[in-house]
């Protein structure tokens, strides 16, 4: 089992109506992501988004758009939030074999703390699709 965490996007989609979250960011690697996965339940399972505004979400969890941008003093609150979602989903299915984290560095703060006890794949820069691409074909993610 391995779990992949990105980053949310400034870029959303717009709507009236709650869309799943995989479904509202336009920016980063999450467009691509969503072509590669979004048909495939078991691998959205396996995929959570860091949100400025929501903090640890999986990917069906009905959004809104909004406007928040990560502060350093944000991060910091999300912190426990993050940290009891990551410890109830580990304590239930296990620690995944291997984590990719594609997020901004600020973003990694979020959930840095709970991930010391795996092997961890990082990527700074959100739009380097290459990158994500490379962890996920060596995990045999379609």
């Amino acid at each position: 089992m391995n779990l992949v965490i990105v980053g949310c996007s400034r870029r959303k989609r717009h709507t009236g109506q709650p869309v799943p979250a995989l479904d509202l960011y336009e920016g980063g690697c999450i467009p691509r992501l969503r072509q590669r996965i979004s048909h495939l339940p078991e691998l959205r399972a396996r995929v959570r988004i860091l949100s400025a505004e929501h903090g640890l979400i999986d990917t069906d969890r009905l959004l809104m758009p909004y406007d928040r941008v990560l502060t350093p003093e944000r991060a910091l609150e999300l912190r426990p939030l993050a940290a009891t979602a990551l410890s109830r989903q580990f304590t239930a299915e296990g620690l995944p074999e291997q984590v990719l984290v594609v997020a901004e560095p600020l973003y990694q703060l979020i959930v840095w703390d709970q991930l010391h006890q795996v092997r961890l794949h990082l990527i700074d820069d959100p739009r380097d699709w290459a990158a994500v691409a490379a962890v996920l074909d060596a995990w045999g993610w379609p």
